[in-house]
């Protein structure tokens, strides 16, 4: 809000003194910088929606999450028990979302129509500041926005702008996408024309899927024919009784925890009229954090069901097994290894 004061600090810092701690969002909007100069002695702290291991501490369980991260990295299963209690805290962490303040109001009365309510709030709170701040790109940005739970509930997620506008072209909405990144409102995930170390050096910055920073207010964005979610809905929700495409909020989550862990989201998909074993689509690429000369690259495919076929990992490893570290599948059953692929429990994402 205050540009100068950010551009003041330099100075300060340079005095010797003090440190300083800054706060602010849409810190890379041209507006927001125009005549100043930008520090470089700042550094970046990224403040993401409260990830599974900060919503335990919230429901004050500060046991779960290190037993997960043994039974990780000793490659073992949590066990029916453990698994069950896991999953299903992981389930009230996927329809609550984590912004503090909904979660707050979860702690206590477990009231979902007030955690509902709160979570309205905040993207009425998006809308305003698109309106306010997205300067000349009003209507791309919240159009994009509007469209991010049916973009999201297809089979195939990646992101449509014919639906937007008839001709719309990648160019004439890198901006409005830009800017609901650098808000910090979605989680833009490019495909990798080959999955290779160099995941970036591979963009292709024209396809894309674009994904809600926090699933809670996914659902809240999707359900809102009424204005509100009916705890009915939320209860079914919470024991997997709802008969929605659950994928998509199983792969927004995903990407949610990748990018709080700190990963760069990327996917994989090809297309082929004539050859089938060259039709695949991968649902996220992640890189090892070591580099080796081969096999850095982990495919990840989302399953939500009980239910589920692996063809696309199975081309992929035919094709490019010569770059591809262990395969992984992050489902809702506990952990296992089977030829040669990891199966995960979802809430084990964070561990990648």
């Amino acid at each position: 809000m205050f540009p100068r004061a950010r551009g003041a600090i330099k100075y300060l810092v340079a005095d010797g003194r003090y440190a300083y701690l800054e706060t602010g969002s849409l810190m890379s909007i041209r507006k927001n910088v125009r005549d100043i100069m930008i520090p470089s002695e700042e550094e970046h702290v990224y403040m993401y929606p409260m990830d599974f291991e900060e919503f335990l501490w919230a429901m004050e369980n500060e046991t779960l999450m290190p037993l997960i991260r043994s039974c990780y990295e000793k490659k073992r299963p949590m066990g029916q028990a453990m698994h069950r209690k896991a999953m299903d805290y992981f389930r009230q962490y996927l329809i609550v979302g984590g912004m503090p303040q909904a979660v707050e109001a979860y702690q206590g009365k477990k009231d979902f129509t007030e955690v509902d309510h709160i979570k309205r709030g905040i993207l009425t709170l998006y809308r305003e500041d698109i309106r306010k701040h997205s300067a000349g790109n009003e209507l791309a940005v919240e159009a994009i926005f509007d469209q991010i739970p049916s973009q999201l509930s297809r089979h195939e997620k990646k992101f449509r702008l014919k639906d937007i506008r008839s001709g719309a072209r990648t160019r004439q909405y890198e901006q409005p996408f830009f800017w609901l990144a650098d808000a910090m409102i979605v989680n833009n995930c490019y495909n990798c024309s080959e999955p290779n170390v160099g995941l970036k050096m591979n963009m292709d910055r024209k396809t894309m899927k674009c994904y809600l920073a926090d699933t809670g207010l996914l659902i809240s964005h999707a359900f809102d024919e009424k204005d509100i979610v009916s705890e009915e809905i939320y209860r079914k929700l919470l024991f997997d009784k709802l008969t929605v495409n659950e994928g998509m909020l199983m792969e927004n989550i995903v990407a949610q925890m990748l990018a709080a862990s700190g990963h760069r989201l990327y996917f994989f998909s090809k297309s082929s009229r004539t050859d089938a074993s060259a039709r695949m689509e991968i649902d996220f690429l992640i890189a090892k954090c070591r580099i080796t000369s081969a096999q850095n690259i982990s495919p990840i495919e989302v399953k939500s069901g009980e239910r589920y076929t692996l063809s696309s990992l199975k081309k992929f490893r035919t094709k490019y097994g010569k770059y591809m570290d262990m395969p992984i599948v992050m489902h809702t059953k506990d952990y296992k290894e089977e030829n040669e692929i990891l199966y995960l429990p979802i809430y084990m994402t964070p561990l990648l």
